[in-house]
C-alpha cells in the first residue's frame, strides 16, 4: 500500500490553500491540488490560483495541466494524480492533496464507478437543449429518470446533469444506480483527512470578501481575455462567477447584479460542498486551519 496522503478538504473560501502549503512546509511535501477549475491554464483570479508567492517555495501539482477548451475528467485527474504523487513518494517526500472538489478527492481515495465512455453525439445533443430550451429543461429531464442524481446535481451544472443523462440513454439505468452500487469501499490510497469548516456566518462573508478581492485583482479583465481569445463557450466558462462576468460582457448582466450573484452562487456552491464532505466520517473538522497542529498530523501519519 502506498504512502499515507495527507488530504485538506472544505468549503471555497476556508483557506485550504493556506494550511496544505503550511503542512507542506512542516512535512516535507509537496501540494496537489484536487480542483476541477485550477487545471485550466487562463482561469486564474476567479480559481483562486494559488500564486507562485502564495506558494512560498512549495511545489504544486495539476495547476494550469488543461486548455479552456480541453475535456477534464474526474479519469483523467486520477490518471494526472496517480502519477505525480508516484513522482513525489519517489523524492521521499509527502503529498498534500487540497482541495473542493468532492468528486475528485473521492475518485483519487475511493475509485470511479465503471460507466461507459462519454459519447459525444449524445452531449452535443444535450447542448442544443440546453441553448434552444435552458438548463432547467435538461434538469428536469434527469428528474424524470433519475430524481436521486437530480437531487444532488445543481441544475446549472451541465456537464453533470449531461453526463447522467448520457449513461441512463446508455445503460438503460440510472447513474445513481450504479454509484450505490460501487458504495466506493476501496481505499486506492490511505489518508489522513482534515475538513476546515468556519461558521457559516463567518465563511459567507469570507466569500463576499474574497469575491471583491478577485474583483479588484482584475478578474473582470481576465474574462474578458478569455472570451476575446475564443473561450466564452468553454466549460470552465460555466463556472461560478465566470458565467456571470461573462454575461456582463456580453451586454446582458449588470456589472453590480453579476457580481451579487456570483457571491450567491458561491455561498450556495459552499454549502453543498459542506453537506459533500459532511457525508465522510473520516475527516477531522476545525472551524480554521490555524488550529491544525503539524506536529500532531505527523505523528498520525
Amino acid at each position: 500500500m502506498s504512502e499515507t496522503l495527507v488530504v485538506v478538504v472544505g468549503p471555497t473560501g476556508a483557506g485550504k490553500s493556506d494550511l496544505a502549503v503550511r503542512l507542506a512546509r512542516a512535512l516535507d511535501g509537496e501540494v496537489l491540488s484536487a480542483d476541477s477549475m485550477q487545471v485550466y491554464r487562463g482561469f486564474d483570479i476567479g480559481t483562486a490560483k494559488v500564486t507562485p508567492e502564495e506558494q512560498e517555495g512549495v511545489p504544486h501539482h495539476l495547476l494550469d495541466v488543461a486548455e479552456p477548451d480541453e475535456p477534464f475528467s474526474a479519469a483523467r485527474f486520477v490518471e494526472l494524480a496517480d502519477r505525480a504523487i508516484d513522482e513525489i513518494h519517489r523524492r521521499g517526500r509527502r503529498v498534500i492533496v487540497a482541495g473542493g472538489t468532492g468528486l475528485y478527492v473521492r475518485a483519487l481515495l475511493r475509485g470511479l464507478v465503471e460507466a461507459p465512455p462519454a459519447a459525444p453525439d449524445i452531449r452535443a445533443r444535450h447542448a442544443r437543449v440546453r441553448d434552444e430550451q435552458g438548463l432547467p429543461a435538461l434538469h428536469a429531464a434527469l428528474q424524470r429518470v433519475d430524481p436521486e442524481a437530480a437531487a444532488r446535481i445543481n441544475e446549472n451544472d451541465f456537464v453533470r446533469i449531461s453526463r447522467a443523462l448520457e449513461v441512463h440513454e446508455q445503460l438503460g439505468r440510472p447513474i445513481s444506480t450504479l454509484q450505490a452500487e460501487h458504495r466506493f469501499a476501496t481505499e486506492r490510497h490511505p489518508s489522513v483527512r482534515l475538513g476546515i469548516s468556519p461558521e457559516r456566518g463567518a465563511l459567507r462573508r469570507r466569500i463576499e470578501r474574497r469575491v471583491d478581492l478577485m474583483m479588484a485583482a482584475g478578474w473582470l479583465d481576465e474574462v474578458r481575455r478569455l472570451v476575446a481569445a475564443g473561450h466564452g463557450e468553454t466549460a470552465p466558462m460555466g463556472a461560478l462567477g465566470y458565467r456571470h462576468l461573462r454575461a456582463h460582457v456580453q451586454g446582458t448582466l449588470d456589472l453590480d447584479e453579476a457580481v451579487r450573484q456570483t457571491k450567491r452562487d458561491t455561498w450556495r456552491f459552499a454549502r453543498r460542498q459542506l453537506n459533500w464532505f459532511g457525508a465522510d466520517p473520516g475527516i477531522r473538522w476545525f472551524d480554521d486551519g490555524t488550529q491544525v497542529d503539524a506536529g500532531r498530523v505527523a505523528q498520525r501519519l
